[in-house]
């Protein structure tokens, strides 16, 4: 696999690759590949590494945003603290929620068990957490929705769908029904981010093909699957 034929958007300060799903930002504990494995065969001409800016989750695809020099990524980091990013995300849902559209208004904290591990979840005292969505299709008994999240609450999206909603998004081993060898349905479409002199930062992510093998179409307006 080559991140380099994954570039959705380029230029003096910004890159945005398309990541894969399954690969993980940061490196895991059993040593297995992430993307700084990658960072090298991204560098394009510059002698520093491109630094990512936010996290995706390791079964997320789509827009990731990397920063090529320090002064930009400190920029950046802050467009995402100060809620000065627009983030657009597909999700299939394991079944298929009432209504069409809405918004989901759940604050979340951090949980952890000696059974389950750590997770996030529903807690009144917990950082604030918006998610506005809309049901694009059905198929199967499943729904595909897109969520475009005010907030970057770790994990918001997954446990939006479910408490928000009431079903998981397939394929997750922590929220739904997911197993070892399952893929959450979550990809990352679009990303805008803003800057003061040049123009935004603007990427879009190719329709998923295994959103397309579980019977859904790109939507409307989205970019067209990988060729």
């Amino acid at each position: 696999m080559l991140l380099s034929d994954h570039i959705l958007f380029l230029d003096g300060e910004a890159l945005v690759i398309d990541k894969p799903a399954g690969l993980p930002v940061d490196a895991p504990r059993d040593g297995s590949l992430s993307l700084e494995n990658h960072l090298d065969s991204l560098r394009f001409g510059f002698k520093r590494w491109p630094l990512p800016v936010h996290r995706l989750d390791r079964d997320t695809s789509g827009c990731l945003l990397l920063a090529r020099n320090p002064k930009a990524h400190g920029r950046f980091t802050r467009a995402f603290e100060e809620r000065a990013v627009e983030k657009q995300y597909l999700a299939i849902l394991d079944g298929v929620p009432a209504g069409d559209r809405g918004i989901i208004d759940l604050p979340l904290g951090k949980t952890s068990t000696a059974e389950q591990g750590w997770r996030m979840v529903v807690d009144p005292k917990g950082k604030p957490s918006v998610s506005h969505w809309e049901k694009l299709a059905e198929a199967g008994g499943r729904a595909l929705l897109r969520f475009r999240p005010e907030t970057g609450r770790t994990h918001q999206l997954r446990v939006h769908a479910l408490e928000g909603l009431g079903f998981p998004i397939v394929g997750d081993p922590v929220y739904g029904k997911g197993g070892a060898k399952d893929r959450t349905m979550l990809h990352a479409e679009r990303l805008v981010v803003k800057r003061d002199v040049k123009p935004p930062v603007i990427a879009e992510a190719p329709f998923p093909d295994r959103f397309v093998a579980l019977g859904f179409a790109a939507p409307e307006g989205a970019a067209p699957t990988r060729g």
